[in-house]
């Protein structure tokens, strides 16, 4: 709360100011930051840079009326709608506030349960996306999840996030026995700035509470471990999109 005031109290003249103003003031400064020695440049400018991805997040989060632009720019909610049959039971682990989850209930015709660890994201998720094939539960993927078996599990963004991902898929499979499991993960070779966050000692993921971030053949490989045979895999937006199911 104090944080908030904080930056509102500190953020205010600057609203006041024309836009093309600020814009050029920040340019100088970036300037002035960019002629100091080059490895210190870059670590500051980088930083700056992630600093303003998490602002432009946020505004993009209201710019599209609490649902984020790139779920309409990207369009990655038809690689799950078209694989995802009428009145199949969808089992969304992680769900965060729901997005994903309600356009499988209201556009594949789903009966979806969307699983989520903080409860704030539930909260929100019930009060944005209300309707009768969806419910949202508040929980730990593992401890929480149906006692009868599903026909689908999703994983959006997921996997990045947890340390012992081999065994929570095999543990998860053997439980909901789902025949198909939906993932869309986060490569680490999508931007060349990446490797340079590393080689410059910066933590270079993309989210601070990711725990990896996927090549191809990582992925790959994590899923033979987890006993999980890909079905299709497409790379889009620097993320693999991927069908996968359990080894017949």
């Amino acid at each position: 709360m104090m944080k908030r005031v904080v930056k509102a109290i500190v953020s205010a003249p600057f609203r006041a100011l024309p836009p093309a103003f600020v814009r050029q003031a920040v340019r100088m400064a970036l300037h002035g930051i960019a002629r100091r020695e080059p490895a210190a440049a870059l670590r500051t400018l980088l930083e700056i840079d992630r600093d303003l991805g998490g602002l432009i997040d946020e505004t993009a989060l209201a710019y599209g009326g609490g649902v984020h632009a790139k779920h309409r720019l990207t369009a990655y909610h038809e690689f799950f709608v078209e694989r995802v049959k009428p009145g199949e039971h969808v089992l969304d682990l992680g769900c965060g506030y729901g997005a994903v989850a309600h356009s499988l209930a209201t556009r594949a015709g789903a009966r979806v349960t969307g699983i989520d660890i903080d409860a704030r994201n539930i909260e929100r998720a019930r009060a944005q996306f209300g309707h009768p094939g969806l419910t949202f539960v508040h929980g730990d993927a593992r401890r929480s999840l149906p006692p009868e078996p599903v026909d689908v599990i999703v994983l959006s963004n997921v996997l990045e996030h947890l340390e012992d991902r081999v065994a929570f898929l095999r543990e998860t499979q053997a439980t909901v026995r789902p025949s198909c499991w939906l993932v869309r993960v986060p490569m680490i070779d999508r931007d060349w700035r990446v490797p340079l966050r590393r080689e410059l000692g910066l933590f270079h993921f993309s989210d601070p509470t990711h725990v990896t971030e996927y090549t191809r053949q990582s992925f790959e490989e994590e899923m033979r471990a987890a006993g999980l045979r890909i079905r299709h895999l497409q790379i889009n937006w620097g993320e693999i999109w991927a069908e996968v199911a359990a080894d017949a």
